[in-house]
């Protein structure tokens, strides 16, 4: 063996290199440490074949006197090199991958090349015992003029090896680079690549990114900001426009407890102050939905503390019944003198602080509309209560009472002090009676809830969404 491993080196060399190529192929890539395993293997048989045939890839062939035996030997030695190359470079990517790099194939390709250069310079110099010092002192002077004319390319480049070093984001992450978001398709030699919100690509050079100011909109993976901004009267007290937004965050369910939501002042002149309120959702797909929430409800909560816009001094005022009964949708098909009527036999009752307004099970003879104040609605999963969603200012409850003499399946409680207006049992009949458009939106609405009751006890504990039954609330 060791005889035809002497006298037919190149023959046994050349058939490893074939069988590693088409061992490379036929592997599939998702084995990938397969792959890498077996060229490791077919690397150290290469070896052993070399040094068996009496050769070092450190030294000059030994066959001097002997063209054409020299000549595979050299071959082989230089082949040695780069085979060697190729697999280390490969090794480098599992590793790569081993850590939980998603930085992109940059940093595996700038490694490669590096390390199929030290190949090229290490045959040169140790099998065709070339000059290396002059070679790697003309390589300088042509690295010097190369790099002069590449200038650029080459700062994207080496911004591109920072950004894959320090990742400050990642494909997959949603960034946002001096202004242009978007989701990260791929970080390569050059440029980073993003899908932006309209569906386009942008296309931003790794230099620039390097030097831009980034906000990257997936780090932390469970925390994502939500803000609002508003503008309000200057004469209008700060303090009541802090209590009116921090009861709007609070009725976001979506808004995350911790970090603690915040109400701040951004802006102030003469005419206005602009007024700021900041809270977390964890999933960044819900970001938009609790956003629009928490401008609808900042909206009836300024209203309900008495902060009104585009106010006609013509009119005469309104008590606060009459503004909610103008946010009651089951009411909307009143007309204006039977709003009027209906407001003066409202009845306004004060609740503290987590104080239950109606338990399950039990009976209401009123209805009962909210005017200020959040209020949690919660509903029976066996042996405990799921808060199923948050209530404002213009949203009824006790409805099973008036329609069907039913009693009530959730439990309301108040999260903060709330103002809440009773309406007669007898009187809310009596509006069914005169009008048939408020009864079908009654059984519409109460309806809508039961079954949005039973789909949300059908799901598993874990999947529940606390925004998922806060939409009938809302009806």
């Amino acid at each position: 063996m060791l005889a035809f491993i002497q006298s037919s080196p190149l023959s046994l060399g050349t058939a490893l290199i074939l069988l590693d190529l088409v061992l490379w192929q036929i592997i599939p890539i998702q084995r990938r440490a397969w792959r890498i395993g077996t060229r490791l293997v077919i690397f150290l048989l290469f070896s052993s074949v070399l040094v068996a045939a009496g050769m070092s890839p450190l030294q000059p062939p030994p066959w001097a006197d002997d063209v054409s035996r020299n000549l595979m030997a050299t071959v082989l030695a230089i082949g040695w090199w780069l085979f060697g190359a190729r697999t280390v470079t490969v090794v480098f990517g599992l590793l790569l991958v081993a850590r939980g790099s998603h930085g992109g194939r940059l940093l595996q390709d700038v490694l490669g090349a590096l390390i199929f250069l030290a190949a090229v310079v290490a045959a040169a110099g140790y099998v065709l015992q070339l000059p290396v010092k002059g070679l790697l002192a003309t390589s300088g002077v042509m690295a010097i003029v190369i790099g002069l004319a590449l200038q650029s390319t080459l700062a994207d480049v080496f911004s591109g090896i920072v950004l894959n070093t320090t990742r400050p984001y990642q494909i997959g992450d949603s960034i946002s680079i001096d202004g242009t978001e978007g989701k990260v398709l791929d970080i390569d030699w050059r440029a980073t690549r993003l899908l932006t919100g309209n569906g386009s690509l942008a296309v931003i050079p790794n230099s620039v990114a390097a030097k831009a100011r980034l906000l990257n909109h997936s780090r932390p993976a469970d925390v994502h900001g939500v803000s609002i901004s508003v503008v309000v009267p200057a004469k209008v007290r700060p303090k009541r426009v802090f209590d009116a937004l921090e009861k709007a965050l609070q009725g976001v369910s979506a808004i995350l407890a911790t970090p603690k939501p915040k109400v701040t002042v951004k802006a102030s002149t003469l005419e206005s102050v602009e007024y700021e309120a900041s809270g977390f959702v964890a999933d960044a797909g819900a970001k938009g939905d609790a956003r629009n929430q928490l401008f609808d409800l900042a909206h009836r909560h300024l209203e309900a503390s008495g902060v009104m816009w585009n106010v006609d001094l013509a009119l005469p005022p309104r008590s606060r019944q009459r503004e909610v009964l103008d946010e009651v949708r089951v009411f909307r098909s009143l007309g204006g003198e039977e709003r009027d009527a209906l407001s003066q036999r409202m009845t306004a009752v004060e609740y503290l602080a987590d104080q239950v307004i109606l338990g399950v099970g039990e009976h209401s003879d009123h209805l009962l509309v909210i005017g200020s104040g959040v209020v949690s609605a919660s509903i029976r999963d066996g042996d405990k209560l799921v808060e199923a969603g948050r209530m404002g200012p213009g949203e009824v409850l006790g409805i099973e009472g008036i329609i069907d003499e039913d009693d009530s399946f959730a439990e309301f409680r108040t999260l903060t002090g709330c103002v809440l207006y009773r309406i007669d049992k007898e009187q809310v009949k009596s509006c069914l009676v005169q009008r048939g458009e408020v009864q079908t939106a009654l059984n519409k609405l109460q309806r809508f809830r039961r079954q949005s009751r039973e789909s949300l006890l059908l799901q598993k504990p874990a999947l529940i969404k606390k925004g998922g039954f806060l939409s009938w609330l809302h009806k």
